[in-house]
């Protein structure tokens, strides 16, 4: 059955008034807070019709009505409004994600934190890795007489170290001709392209005896593989707690569990051809989503890969809200990994 254009403007008062209140709402709410020119009698009617359609749930007898998943999913396709950002919000945004293209789990972590703190649920920011990675540059720490530490730089900008103890004495010159060789011979290099044979060849070039060039490889080869890989940061975890919704622990703990095993995060996609996605309750597939909503976004990464990110919260989330500072941040993530550039903050203005 088509909604009427009356029923259609309760629904979207009752999902906006459950959002802000977390209280069921009744007639005389909707009333004060719509230019509906009717009588009390006539919303409560049309609640009714709409409960009868599934669009709303009664949790009591004598109480108002609350969204159901059905009415939530309606609200979000035909009827929400598009929610415009203002300068603050991007002014915030902006300074979270001005890293001028620092390693890619330190914008991920920026990126998870900036959207918990601006939305108050628990984000998380998805990287479906870099097909191709190499390593930029290598250096060779000294540490003490038989203690350096390794530092790799792949080509996303990525950097990593580790320490390396050795039951020998090393002296700087040898460090140096290890910098020297690694930085002449495996840079600009995939993972399988890091063969025996060239391990050998330089192992033997240098007269490696303390198998320096096996240790700082074998690392290095690590660091390749985690970078093709999926990374995922959770940030906000505990912000579930101050919504009514997850007030009761046995209700928030299964929740909390799932989002902070990270394997459980590289289900929640976003369908090839579209940039946004909203799941609603029973929508999602894992009982532990069940009660929540989930919303993802996506960024491009280059290179043909993209990531997401995605905030989780009660049914009765602000889609519009959500979404708008998600879609902002995935074209931020986007402009930051092709140029190094963020979007002007005076771009978006005050509605």
């Amino acid at each position: 059955m088509e909604l009427t254009d009356r029923q259609k403007r309760v629904l979207r008062a009752v999902v906006e008034i459950y959002i802000e209140t977390a209280e069921p709402v009744g007639s005389k709410s909707i009333l004060e807070r719509s230019d509906l020119n009717v009588s009390s009698a006539t919303i409560r009617n049309e609640l009714a019709e709409l409960t009868a359609q599934g669009l709303l749930e009664q949790p009591h007898t004598s109480a108002g009505r609350i969204p159901a998943p059905k009415g939530y999913r309606l609200y979000v396709n035909a009827l929400m409004e598009e929610h415009r950002l203002s300068v603050q919000e991007t002014e915030r945004l902006n300074e979270a994600l001005h890293l001028k293209m620092r390693e890619l789990d330190r914008v991920m972590d920026e990126a998870g934190r900036a959207i918990s703190q601006l939305t108050r649920y628990p984000a998380f920011a998805l990287s479906s890795g870099t097909p191709r990675v190499t390593v930029k540059r290598f250096d060779v720490l000294m540490v003490d007489h038989s203690a350096f530490i390794a530092v790799v730089m792949t080509d996303n900008n990525h950097l990593a170290n580790r320490l390396f103890r050795l039951p020998q004495t090393l002296d700087r010159n040898q460090l140096q001709m290890l910098a020297s060789l690694l930085n002449g011979s495996f840079t600009g290099l995939t993972l399988e392209e890091f063969t025996p044979q060239l391990v050998r060849a330089a192992s033997q070039a240098l007269g490696d005896e303390m198998g320096l060039v096996p240790m700082v490889i074998s690392f290095t080869m690590e660091v390749l593989e985690e970078q093709r890989g999926k990374m995922v940061k959770t940030a906000g975890l505990d912000s579930l707690l101050a919504h009514p919704e997850y007030q009761d622990l046995s209700r928030a703990q299964p929740l909390m569990r799932y989002l902070s095993q990270a394997e459980n995060m590289g289900s929640l996609t976003v369908p090839e051809g579209q940039t946004t996605r909203i799941l609603i309750g029973p929508e999602n597939v894992h009982e532990a989503l069940k009660d929540s909503s989930v919303v993802l976004a996506t960024y491009d990464m280059g290179d043909n890969t993209r990531g997401v990110i995605g905030v989780v919260g009660p049914t009765r989330m602000d889609y519009a809200t959500v979404l708008a500072r998600l879609e902002y941040v995935a074209q931020s993530l986007s402009r930051l990994f092709e140029r190094g550039q963020l979007p002007d903050s005076t771009e978006k203005e005050d509605p």
